[in-house]
């Protein structure tokens, strides 16, 4: 179990505390002062017994941690549901909603022949969140007992970080990092670089922002949920599986450098390295520069609700931004009930205004009013035979 098992489990006890005390089991939770908001969960029906509606999803790691909280907070608001969220990765949650063995699914990765197979799979956008270069390194420096001295404060450029993942730069006090960080004492040592070794959506938001950061990048090894990093080439490349692999990883290695969403580095106390964006200013990845990013691509998104927001042009805006995403099927679920127990749930999410914080404080971004209004509207216009689920 990792480290952040410790964080998430206190923030949902925290959370099932609060919502335990402001209402009953059986009582609906006030939504969000939300102008495109729809209200919250209703009373689970009483003839509807404790867990009797199972609701089965999987996919996305980048966005474990806030579903991990919100599945447990919501069995306090509509006690006849039970959701179980898998953390498999975009690439196994994508496959799953094809073949029809979840309910839903996760994916930070947009759907592209998927459409092809299951025509009426929808993209919905949940929360945005950043991507980080988390690092472990030590100090060229010692304490005076000769102990290592950690270094917990990094800035890296954009051109920078993209040659360190093709193996352009592979020692830690190379000119172009130490120019960036001159008084860093940075150790005379190889760069250890961290990457997915599955298909991952965290993966195609990095790709996407490192192939925006270099043109040679983008040629040379392109952007996608899986690519061929030169770094394992070169010998200076490790694979862990899913984000909490990427993390444990680059905790465990010395002068290490990975990526993966902001929340596991927050979660486990990894540090993680400032960058100079698009705009010339040097930023770090918290909930208003994720803001500023959505802003920037506030008009981005195709009939899917796809969007890709890295490397936006403003000066606060963190350059590798995502939203991460869930896809449902907008007019072939079977079951009528838990397609409206699906929908309540997720508007529960967008909308609650407790649902709201426990994501921000988990270091997502909750979406701005005119990207909620288009999830809202896909929500309500989802079919079971036929008929649709939210009566108008």
């Amino acid at each position: 179990m990792f480290k952040k098992s410790f964080v998430v489990l206190s923030v949902v006890l925290t959370a099932a505390m609060f919502l335990a005390a402001c209402a009953p089991a059986a009582t609906a939770v006030p939504s969000a002062s939300v102008a495109t908001a729809a209200p919250a969960a209703p009373a689970a029906e009483p003839t509807l017994a404790p867990g009797s509606v199972q609701l089965v999803a999987q996919g996305a790691t980048f966005p474990l941690p806030i579903y991990d909280v919100w599945t447990k907070s919501y069995q306090f608001v509509d006690p006849s549901v039970n959701i179980s969220y898998s953390g498999t990765g975009s690439g196994a949650g994508k496959k799953a909603i094809v073949d029809g063995t979840v309910d839903f699914a996760g994916s930070d990765s947009v759907l592209t022949t998927e459409y092809q197979t299951v025509a009426d799979l929808q993209m919905l956008p949940m929360v945005a969140s950043a991507v980080v270069p988390i690092f472990n390194l030590t100090s060229s420096a010692k304490n005076a007992d000769g102990s290592a001295i950690a270094i917990t404060a990094l800035v890296l450029d954009r051109q920078t970080l993209a040659n360190i993942f093709q193996a352009k730069i592979t020692n830690w006090n190379d000119p172009a990092i130490v120019n960036l960080n001159p008084t860093a004492k940075l150790p005379d040592s190889k760069i250890t670089v961290v990457h997915r070794a599955d298909s991952s959506g965290t993966t195609e938001i990095f790709t996407n922002a490192l192939s925006s950061f270099s043109a040679d990048f983008n040629t040379t090894i392109g952007h996608g949920s899986t690519v061929q990093f030169p770094v394992d080439k070169a010998g200076n490349g490790l694979a862990g599986k899913g984000n909490p692999g990427v993390a444990v990883t680059v905790q465990s290695t010395a002068n290490s450098i990975g990526y993966v969403e902001l929340s596991y580095a927050t979660a486990n106390k990894i540090p993680f390295a400032q960058l100079i964006n698009k705009a010339g200013k040097t930023v770090t990845a918290n909930a208003v520069s994720i803001q500023a990013a959505m802003s920037d691509f506030a008009n981005a998104f195709d009939a899917h609700l796809n969007a890709v927001i890295v490397d936006g042009g403003s000066a606060g805006s963190w350059p590798i931004t995502g939203y991460t995403y869930l896809i449902v099927r907008m007019e072939s679920m079977k079951d009528a009930l838990k397609a409206r127990k699906m929908i309540e749930y997720i508007k529960w999410t967008l909308t609650d205004a407790r649902a709201i914080k426990l994501a921000n404080d988990l270091g997502y971004a909750s979406l701005p009013k005119d990207v909620l209004s288009q999830v809202i509207a896909k929500l309500d216009a989802i079919k079971v035979n036929g008929t649709a689920v939210v009566s108008k």
